[in-house]
């Protein structure tokens, strides 16, 4: 949990900025045909800088360390302990080379200490797990889109006394956007997880021949096969999902009647932007999430990695 928490403040601070601009690309309302241009996002980030100077672009972010931080760190967690779970069942194991203390032979060391599972198996194993943390944290995705935003009156307010107007207004409210967020990150995780086993599979064999599946030659190449591997799942799995996405931060931050529901909202999309509006922020969520990716799982696999080797140092000693 602690190097999933790290992984979280890491991408958080560091890529915050992308999140606040694509909220405010997909706050509007819609209602110009004018597809959006890459004009607009230099407009937007003008805007920000004008009313709250460089720091403006990091608006949101106690809101979204509050919803990131624990949310990695529960969802990398929970993944790991589900997939090890999973790995005890025939029909989604994966049957690995048996290696001394699990880390070391022939001098070569592994580059991931995770469960192995089936393609289905990573699938099911992901969209479970980032399902079920965002359903434990929607209150704080509202609360991260809302102060993203620059409509809603609740990014005026302090984070705590915006907290307490959410959670006073009832579970209704604290699960807005739920639908949609479960519909983006279900398949999101699932292709996430089995693209980026399947990148670090492939990635394991730059070894020399005979060299068992999973084994490389050093730390470092280990954590180049697991970046490029994250940043490639990264970007698959968000351009599959985006178009919930829009919808998930319309229902969130927008009040009019006509973005209150998954299905109204979709039909206001489409009548106001067609079939378009479904990508407004595109790049920068894909620059975010594959950053992200890099960011989070690097660090994540790394502590992972740096924890068993000590744990096997400190055996042979």
């Amino acid at each position: 949990m602690a190097s999933g928490a790290l992984s979280g403040f890491a991408s958080t601070v560091c890529l915050q900025p992308f999140d606040l601009l694509k909220t405010r690309l997909q706050q509007s309302d819609g209602r110009s045909k004018t597809p959006h241009r890459p004009a607009v996002l230099i407009d937007t980030i003008r805007q920000v800088l004008a009313e709250r100077g460089p720091l403006g672009l990091w608006r949101g972010t106690g809101a979204t360390l509050i919803r990131n931080v624990p949310g990695v760190a529960l969802y990398m967690t929970g993944l790991t302990q589900l997939r090890s779970l999973m790995a005890r069942a025939p029909l989604f194991s994966v049957f690995q080379i048996p290696v001394a203390d699990g880390v070391v032979l022939d001098g070569r060391k592994r580059t991931s200490v995770l469960p192995k599972l089936t393609p289905t198996g990573n699938l099911l194993a992901g969209a479970t797990a980032r399902v079920a943390v965002g359903f434990l944290l929607n209150p704080f995705s509202v609360l991260k889109a809302r102060f993203e935003s620059s409509t809603h009156p609740t990014t005026h307010l302090p984070l705590l006394p915006a907290l307490t107007r959410l959670l006073r207004a009832g579970p209704r409210e604290c699960l807005r956007g739920f639908l949609p967020s479960a519909l983006r990150d279900a398949p999101y995780a699932g292709l996430f997880v089995g693209a980026y086993e399947a990148g670090k599979r492939w990635g394991a064999t730059l070894a020399p021949p005979g060299t068992p599946a999973g084994m490389i030659h050093s730390a470092s190449t280990a954590a180049i096969i697991n970046s490029a591997s994250a940043a490639a799942a990264g970007a698959l799995a968000t351009l599959a999902t985006h178009p919930f996405d829009v919808v998930k931060t319309k229902i969130q931050v927008r009040e009019e009647a006509r973005y209150r529901g998954f299905w109204r909202t979709c039909a206001t999309v489409w009548e106001h932007r067609g079939p378009l509006g479904f990508f407004d922020g595109v790049s920068l969520r894909l620059s975010r999430k594959v950053l992200s990716s890099v960011i989070g799982w690097a660090v994540y696999e790394g502590v992972l990695l740096f924890i068993h080797d000590q744990g096997v140092a400190a055996k042979l000693l």
